[in-house]
């Protein structure tokens, strides 16, 4: 019976991070709303970002040509060839996050415990984790999802509009929450140490990305765009963003108890060797003298023959790949394995990334090139914090500083290739941006699936289908079919 409970909870999206059994929900201090927020805090951002980290290593990176995972097998993503089963772990790891966020707030809005730095911290971090979802599958439950306890056990799908319009209402309500709010428990926050100020800035951070990811979308983009200037011109004492790369959204590894990255014990060593860096990604870096290769290889990227050699993304099966350059495992002095910065939620140079392009647009005053550069330059120095190169003069070997009589096409290349690599190690967010841009431009190998068209959404669970069947169709039927080329709201004209 305690079996059929907990299957139920978990199709319900009432998850919470007891994995154990239904009756652990009352006592387990993770997953039940009379736990403290500064309890159910930490749980939820260390088990959320190594869901992020796992699955950016062997579905994001093989999709975006950070590494390829050599064979001729069925199910290789860099071919595009994605099992319908890789869209259960996201989905089911994200949800029973949620729990634990909602958790938060619903505790921390008691009048016995009431704490804005706790409700807030769980907004942004619902809005967060909800934006991972929406984009990653479209149409989502949301307005009811996580009510298993309440016997809501086949919530209606929200669209991802209606997703992002209430996303919006939550950072709005956070950046307020957050105006005098007294610092939380600094041993309940592995990301900002109880720093409420950078939390705001964080959630104001966050609220730029998602409004820049709907900036295209023509029945939403004159009000995204309009909000972006508010934020950044018109009113910006009212939302203060990231100012530098100690404000970046990063929970750090220490390797002690919980704070262990999740690649240790999470995947073998020989696993890990196993899969090559990929020509696009180690061509630029090396065309470059980027600095995170040399000279201390903060990237932990072994060379081949004395240099640093990458293999084809989506070659043609019976080509025979060998792998050559790959990341180090922990049996290396350095390596990504245990690297604190791989816990990276969001940081300051993707932030100047995004001033960057509404920059370059005309929606806002700022200098493109000023924001370029400073993306450019906090990229690096994030990795290699004694890169003392001027950033022009690294800019010019390159090839690659900014030209303000290039099309906007050229400025985009330039903006997005850099922010690729910004973007490293951060969940889905290059396949994101991939999707809303085109860019960067990826090399486009013989054996890809799909038509040779990146991938546009996983398909939901097929759980879901035999659990609520009523709503999936629904979702269907609003969305398009349950398949990886079909278009999320934001993407479609």
């Amino acid at each position: 019976m305690k079996k059929i409970i907990t299957a139920l909870l978990f199709i319900a999206l009432g998850l919470s991070s007891c994995k154990k059994d239904f009756e652990e929900l009352n006592t387990d201090p993770n997953g039940t709303p009379n736990a403290l927020p500064q309890q159910l805090l930490a749980p939820a951002l260390v088990n959320t970002v190594s869901t992020n980290m796992l699955r950016n290593r062997n579905f994001n990176n093989e999709l975006m040509q950070v590494t390829v995972d050599p064979g001729d097998g069925e199910g290789k993503v860099f071919r595009y060839d994605i099992r319908r089963t890789w869209a259960d772990n996201t989905w089911n790891n994200w949800y029973t996050q949620l729990t634990n966020f909602k958790d938060i707030y619903t505790v921390a809005s008691q009048p016995l415990t009431y704490d804005r730095g706790y409700m807030a911290i769980s907004l942004i971090c619902q809005s967060w984790v909800y934006s991972l979802l929406t984009d990653t599958y479209g149409d989502i439950p949301y307005s009811e999802s996580n009510l298993g306890r309440e016997g809501n056990f086949a919530p209606k799908f929200d669209t991802q509009k209606d997703v992002y319009m209430d996303i919006f209402k939550k950072l709005e309500t956070a950046d307020t929450l957050l105006i005098g709010a007294k610092n939380v428990s600094g041993t309940s926050d592995p990301v900002y140490n109880g720093n409420v100020v950078k939390w705001r800035q964080f959630g104001n951070s966050l609220y730029l990305r998602l409004l820049l990811r709907l900036s295209g979308k023509a029945e939403v983009a004159a009000a995204c765009i309009a909000k972006i200037k508010e934020i950044v011109d018109t009113n910006p004492s009212a939302y203060p963003i990231m100012t530098s790369n100690d404000d970046a959204a990063i929970l750090r590894w220490t390797g002690v108890g919980s704070l262990t990255s999740p690649f240790i014990g999470g995947v073998r060593e020989q696993d890990w060797r196993a899969v090559g860096i990929s020509e696009f990604f180690i061509n630029n870096l090396n065309r470059w003298a980027d600095p995170r290769l040399s000279p201390n290889n903060r990237f932990s990227i072994a060379t081949y023959q004395g240099s640093f050699v990458g293999v084809p993304s989506g070659y043609a099966p019976g080509r025979g790949v060998d792998n050559k350059s790959y990341f180090l495992s922990t049996t290396s002095a350095t390596s990504l394995m245990n690297e604190p910065l791989m816990g990276n939620i969001m940081n300051y140079s993707e932030l100047q990334f995004i001033l960057a392009e509404a920059a370059a647009k005309g929606w806002i005053a700022g200098n493109a090139r000023t924001y370029y550069n400073n993306g450019t330059l906090t990229g690096i120095t994030l990795w290699v914090p004694a890169f003392a190169t001027p950033i022009e003069t690294y800019l010019a070997a390159a090839d690659i500083s900014w030209n303000n009589t290039g099309t906007l096409a050229q400025k985009m290349e330039l903006i997005h290739a850099q922010k690729y690599y910004s973007m490293f190690g951060t969940d889905f967010e290059q396949w994101f941006e991939y999707r809303r841009t085109g860019h960067p431009i990826l090399p486009k190998g013989a054996g890809l699936l799909n038509n040779g068209i990146m991938p546009a959404r996983l398909n939901y669970p097929v759980y879901v289908q035999s659990s609520n069947p009523e709503h999936y169709k629904a979702a269907v039927a609003a969305q398009g079919p349950d398949e990886i080329s079909t278009q999320v709201w934001w993407q479609k004209p």
